[in-house]
């Protein structure tokens, strides 16, 4: 029998046209081992797409567009998306930031946080764009009301537009996705009627799929995923009441229930942003963007909000120019500096949880010259 150990590594595909494979009979005395050189070209033939696919799913995102330039081959390993099929069963996960920051609607760059990277994505085109959220290996952005949505897909580093609309197109809508899934609830369609509906998004098929309702239509929602189930927080209804309220949606019995008084201590306004909620390791957190700005974590026995500290931005626009995300293990806020002049700039501060008060680190800044932010976290 022969053991193939295969190097791979960044080096040796930006300087290197021809890979080093070692071979040694099993058995085989020490220093019997035998070095292969193999071309590139030919090193799928020589192991089999499968173990190769396997040898790259280890790899950081950042190697995949090196790769795929080698050769067609591999081209086509990278961008038909069983490296990321593979990744998600095998537990492989890298959380990228995608934001825009109101300088154009149609302008995204992507974050590492792992790295401290920042890498341009291709410009959309259209209308103005009010919400987003990444789900598997997709950044779906929604404007014109709901009634346009387009789709950044990672495999081809392109914009395309989403050829499946929802059942009900909606805008301010609550939204989060757990692996190649999406879920959204709420919202309001393009007559501004408030909805209670909800459905799910396949990013495989690219379909979606109606889910039951929730007991109570509302709009300027936002939601998340805690202890694999659904939440949807916060809204308004159609009579610019302020919900309260939360629901619960369990995957398994496909049924909401109704949670009282959930967001009870977060502020929210009729006039102002969704609440900004995020959940790291199956406990959920809220950013505060009132004057008290604070950051909170929820109770889950209690059902009630308990204050952490003090948030390091500070919204000027009642939310809207404010982004609240989960990244991994970290939590990540966007906004406008604190008793700061200068009004075009954001910081991005983060926080990796652990039961002490929160200590924000400034991880970057960007230019900001817009009414709102959009920002999604995409895990593969």
């Amino acid at each position: 029998m022969i053991i193939i150990v295969i190097r791979i590594s960044s080096i040796s595909l930006e300087s290197s046209s021809r890979l080093q494979v070692l071979g040694r009979e099993s058995g085989a005395e020490a220093g019997g081992e035998q070095q292969v050189v193999v071309s590139w070209s030919n090193i799928i033939g020589v192991i089999g797409r499968d173990l190769f696919i396997y040898c790259l799913h280890r790899l950081s995102r950042w190697e995949y567009g090196a790769i795929a330039s080698l050769n067609r081959d591999f081209n086509s390993v990278v961008r038909n998306g069983d490296i990321y099929r593979l990744r998600r069963k095998n537990g492989v996960t890298e959380h990228w930031l995608y934001l825009s920051c109101g300088n154009n609607p149609t302008e995204w760059e992507a974050y590492d946080p792992s790295t401290g990277r920042w890498i341009q994505v291709p410009n959309m085109s259209g209308i103005d764009f009010w919400e987003s959220l990444a789900v598997g290996t997709d950044l779906l952005v929604f404007g014109d009301y709901g009634r346009v949505a387009w789709r950044y897909s990672i495999l081809t580093n392109s914009w395309t537009l989403l050829a499946d609309d929802m059942n009900t197109p909606r805008y301010c809508f609550g939204s989060a996705s757990v692996g190649e899934k999406a879920y959204v609830a709420g919202g309001a369609d393009s007559s501004h009627s408030h909805l209670s509906s909800a459905e799910m998004y396949d990013s495989e098929t690219h379909t979606w799929t109606l889910l039951p309702s929730m007991s109570t239509a509302r709009f300027g929602c936002s939601g998340t995923f805690m202890d694999d189930k659904f939440y949807v927080i916060g809204g308004i209804t159609s009579s610019l009441e302020v919900l309260t309220c939360g629901e619960e949606y369990d995957l398994n019995r496909q049924s909401w229930r109704v949670i009282d008084n959930m967001s009870q201590g977060l502020n929210h306004t009729d006039d102002g942003a969704a609440p900004l909620i995020s959940v790291v390791n199956n406990e959920l957190y809220g950013a505060d963007y009132s004057e008290n700005n604070e950051l909170k974590q929820y109770d889950k026995l209690g059902n009630k909000w308990i204050t952490l500290g003090k948030l390091p931005v500070q919204s000027k626009q009642k939310g809207w120019d404010m982004c609240f995300r989960a990244c991994g293990d970290r939590l990540i806020i966007i906004g406008p500096p604190i008793h700061s002049t200068v009004e075009k700039v954001l910081e991005l501060h983060s926080w990796t949880p652990d039961e002490q008060p929160p200590v924000w680190n400034l991880i970057a800044t960007r230019p900001y010259r817009g009414d709102w932010i959009l920002c999604a976290v995409m895990a593969c």
